[in-house]
C-alpha cells in the first residue's frame, strides 16, 4: 500500500489497530538487517511513537520468521491475544508489523507469539524494547529516549583527545545498586528504609566521589535491564534498556550528562557473550533457537545456566552491534567494556570433552565469534570514534588489540588478568617468603607491550570468599593497610591504564555484597582514620597520574618503561623508570616489600641532578610510619645497577617512593634548582 494513501481514521480515542497502516521498512532497510549491517534498525524494530498520516500512535516491529502468529498484548486490550494481531510484511526476513492509534508513551506491552513449531506459545517482551517494567514485573514500556535536552557538548567535543592511548586513564568501578543505598549501612541514626539511590540522586553523590578521588572515568556494572539481582546484571534481558531499578531512561540519560559536565567519562559493561534462559525474553522467541544456537554444544553455557547468541546469524549480530552502537550514540558513552571475551574466542571454554563441537577447520577456535568481535570494533570506530572498547579477556589469544586489518581483534584495550593474578598471590604472601615469589612482581614486563593494556582490580576480585582488598594484605592493622598503599603506588607506576573496584578506596573489611551499601561510615570518626588516610593516598596518586606526562604518555611504548634493578629479591625490592618524551619529566619508582626500613639505600638513577621525593606511601598524611626523604637527593658519578649515576635514600617499609629529578636553569652563571625559584 503506498504511503500516501489516507488510513482510516479511528472513531474512538481509544487504542485502535489501524490494518491499513503501511510498512515503515524498505527493501534497503531489511537487505542490511539481512546482512547484519543495519547499525541503526533498533530506530524501527521495537515500538516508536509515530504519526503517520496525521494519525499518531505507536508503531511495533518485531522479527519473529518462524512465527504463524504474533499479536500485541497489554493493559490497553486486557493481555488478549486475539485482539490486536500483527501483519507478516516481509515474509523472507520473518518480520512483523501494526500500527495502533491512539496509544501512547507509558503502556505496557509484549508480543504473544504462536509459533509455526511444537504448538509452542509465549509472551515475550521486545528485545527492542527501551524501557521495562520493575521486576518481578518484565513488560516493555512504550518509551521517547528523544526528552533529554543534553549540556555536554564540551565533553563530547574533547572526549577524542581525552581518551587517546597517551592519556591518564584511571577507572572506579561501580555497582550501582550496591554503592549507597539510603540511607547509608551503617550511618549514625539510620532509619529502617535501606532502598536504592535513582540515577539522578547518584549522579551528583557519585560524581562528588569520584572526582575527590581523581579518577578520570567510570565503569558501571552492567545496568541493561536485567531480572535477577544476584547476576549483578551480567544476565541481560533487554539490550537496549537502562533497568528501570534506578529511574527511567531519561534518568540514566541525565547521569551521564551530569558525569560530563564534570569531566568524568562512563564506560559501561556491555554483555554480548551469552543471555539466560528467561522464558518472557530472547530463549527460544519463536518456538525455535532464534537467537541462540540449537546444538547445545555451542548454544548453552551449563555452569552459567545461560545460552550463547548464534554468532553465525547475521541478525543476531545486527541486534548486538545495535545495541553497543544505541549505548554510544543515545546515552552518550564513551566506551564499552565486553564481558567474558573469552567464552566467546573458545568453543571448548567450561566444557568438557565431548561436550563441544570443534570448527570447521577441526579447531577449538569459536571462527564465528571471532568475525563477529572484528565486526563489532569496525562499527564502534567507524560510527562512534573517540570511544574506546575494552575486552575482558584471560587467555593468551594473541593480537586482542590490535587493528582487524592486521589479524587482531580490534579491541582498544585488554584486561592484564595475568598482571593481576600474579600481584594479587603475592601481596598476599607473609613478606617473609616473598623474596621466593619476586617473579610475580616483574613477569608482567616481558608481556607489557604485546597488548594496550589495562590494570584491573575489579568487583570479581572482591566476592566469593575471595575477600576485600584490604583483608587480602597480610600483618596487622597497619602492615594490611601500608602493604595496600605500597601496591596501589606499584600499580599506579606499572604501564597501563588503571581500574579499581568501588570500596578498594578506603579498604572496606567486608568482601563486596551486592544487596548492601558500601560501609561508608568507615570513613568518618570514631573509625580508625586509616581509611580515610588511604582515600587520600588514592588521590594523591591520581592527581601525580593526571599531572605526570611519563606515567601515561608512553603506556604503550616500551621505551616508556625500564628496570633500574628488578634483581634484588633478597630485600624484595624492584625500582624502575618512567619515561615520557621529554628526559626532564622522568620518574623513579623504588618499592620495598618488606617491613624492614633501608637507609642509605644506593640507587642507580638514569641522569646526573638532584632529586626529589614527590610522593611516598609510608608519609604520615597516609597513615604511614612517617620514614620519608625530605632533603634533596644529589646524583654521585657512581655507576650503580646499571645506570652511571647513582644516589642514597631511605627506603621506607612496605612503601613505594616516587622521585623526579629537579630542572636547573642557567641565570647569570649560576645554576639553580627549580625548587630554589619557588
Amino acid at each position: 500500500m503506498p504511503e500516501s494513501a489516507p488510513l482510516q481514521q479511528p472513531e474512538t480515542t481509544q487504542p485502535t489497530l489501524i490494518s491499513d497502516a503501511p510498512s515503515i521498512f524498505s527493501d534497503f532497510d531489511l537487505y542490511l538487517f539481512g546482512q547484519g549491517r543495519d547499525y541503526r534498525i533498533y530506530e524501527k524494530m521495537g515500538a516508536h511513537q509515530r504519526t503517520i498520516n496525521g494519525i499518531t500512535g505507536t508503531h511495533f516491529a518485531v522479527w519473529a520468521p518462524n512465527a504463524l502468529a504474533v499479536s500485541i498484548i497489554g493493559n490497553f486490550n486486557n493481555w488478549v491475544r486475539s485482539i490486536t494481531p500483527m501483519q507478516l510484511r516481509h515474509q523472507d526476513l520473518g518480520v512483523w508489523e501494526c500500527f495502533i492509534a491512539n496509544l501512547h508513551i507509558g503502556e505496557v506491552y509484549k508480543f504473544s507469539i504462536y509459533s509455526r513449531f511444537n504448538n509452542y506459545s509465549a509472551d515475550k517482551t521486545d528485545p527492542y524494547g527501551f524501557a521495562a517494567e520493575l521486576r518481578p514485573q518484565n513488560a516493555s514500556i512504550i518509551t521517547d529516549i528523544h526528552q533529554h535536552q543534553w549540556q555536554d557538548s564540551t565533553w563530547m567535543q574533547e572526549r577524542e583527545q581525552r581518551q587517546q592511548f597517551g592519556s591518564p586513564i584511571s577507572i572506579y568501578e561501580v555497582h550501582l545498586g550496591s554503592w549507597r543505598h539510603i540511607p547509608e549501612r551503617g550511618a549514625p541514626g539510620a532509619a529502617e528504609e535501606d532502598r536504592y539511590m535513582t540515577y539522578r540522586e547518584l549522579a551528583p553523590a557519585l560524581a562528588h566521589h569520584v572526582q575527590e578521588l581523581g579518577f578520570t572515568h567510570i565503569e558501571l556494572l552492567p545496568i541493561t535491564e536485567y531480572p535477577y539481582d544476584g547476576s549483578w546484571g551480567y544476565q541481560v534481558t533487554g539490550f537496549y534498556a537502562p533497568t528501570s531499578r534506578f529511574g527511567s531512561p531519561e534518568d540514566f540519560q541525565y547521569f551521564v550528562d551530569y558525569m560530563h559536565q564534570q569531566n568524568i567519562g562512563v564506560i559501561l559493561d556491555w554483555v554480548p557473550s551469552h543471555f539466560p534462559k528467561d522464558g518472557h525474553a530472547l530463549s527460544y522467541f519463536d518456538g525455535t533457537h532464534l537467537y541462540e544456537y540449537a546444538d547445545s554444544r555451542k548454544g548453552e553455557h551449563k555452569e552459567w545456566g545461560t545460552y550463547v547468541f548464534d554468532y553465525g546469524r547475521k541478525e543476531v549480530c545486527n541486534f548486538l552491534i545495535g545495541s553497543a552502537l544505541f549505548w554510544l550514540r543515545e546515552y552518550h558513552i564513551d566506551g564499552l567494556r565486553v564481558d567474558a571475551v573469552a567464552s566467546m574466542l573458545y568453543l571448548d571454554y567450561m566444557r568438557k570433552s565431548g561436550e563441544w563441537v570443534a570448527n570447521q577447520y577441526g579447531g577449538r577456535e569459536h571462527l564465528e565469534a571471532v568475525d563477529f568481535l572484528r565486526q563489532f570494533n569496525e562499527a564502534v570506530y567507524a560510527e562512534q570514534p573517540g570511544t574506546i572498547t575494552i575486552a575482558e579477556e584471560s587467555t593468551a589469544w594473541p593480537l586482542v588489540t590490535r587493528p582487524t586489518y592486521v589479524g587482531g581483534l580490534g579491541f582498544t584495550y585488554k584486561w592484564n588478568m595475568g598482571w593481576m593474578h600474579d600481584m594479587l598471590e603475592y601481596m598476599h604472601l607473609d613478606p617473609i617468603h616473598r623474596r621466593y615469589h619476586h617473579n610475580n612482581i616483574t613477569f608482567s614486563l616481558m608481556y607489557a607491550y604485546s597488548e594496550n593494556f589495562l590494570l584491573p582490580l575489579s568487583h570479581d576480585e572482591v566476592v566469593h570468599l575471595k575477600g576485600s582488598m584490604i583483608t587480602k594484605m597480610p600483618g596487622d592493622l597497619w602492615q594490611r593497610f601500608a602493604n595496600l598503599r605500597a601496591f596501589y603506588g606499584y600499580m599506579w607506576g606499572h604501564p597501563g591504564k588503571k581500574l579499581l573496584f568501588m570500596g578498594g578506596e578506603f579498604g572496606q573489611w567486608h568482601e563486596w555484597n551486592f544487596a548492601e551499601s558500601l560501609d561508608w561510615h568507615l570513613l568518618t570518626p570514631p573509625s580508625d582514620p586509616h581509611h580515610a588516610q588511604l582515600m587520600h593516598f588514592i588521590h594523591d596518586l591520581n592527581q601525580l597520574y593526571q599531572q605526570e606526562p611519563a606515567l601515561s604518555s608512553l603506556d604503550g611504548d616500551p621505551n616508556g618503561f625500564s628496570w633500574i634493578d628488578c634483581h634484588d629479591s633478597d630485600n624484595s625490592v624492584i625500582s624502575f623508570i618512567r619515561r615520557s618524551k621529554q628526559d626532564d619529566e622522568t620518574l623513579v619508582f623504588i618499592c620495598n616489600f618488606t617491613p624492614v626500613p633501608r637507609h642509605g639505600y644506593r640507587l642507580g638513577v638514569p641522569h646526573q641532578g638532584t632529586y626529589m621525593e614527590i610522593l611516598n606511601s609510608d608519609d604520615l598524611h597516609y597513615g604511614g610510619s612517617g620514614l620519608v626523604n625530605p632533603q634533596q637527593m644529589p646524583s654521585a658519578p657512581i655507576f650503580w645497577q646499571s645506570c652511571p649515576h647513582s644516589i642514597l635514600l631511605t627506603l621506607p617499609p612496605l612503601g613505594t617512593v616516587i622521585l623526579k629529578k629537579q630542572l636547573t636553569h642557567v641565570e647569570e652563571g649560576f645554576i639553580v634548582h627549580e625548587s630554589q625559584l619557588r
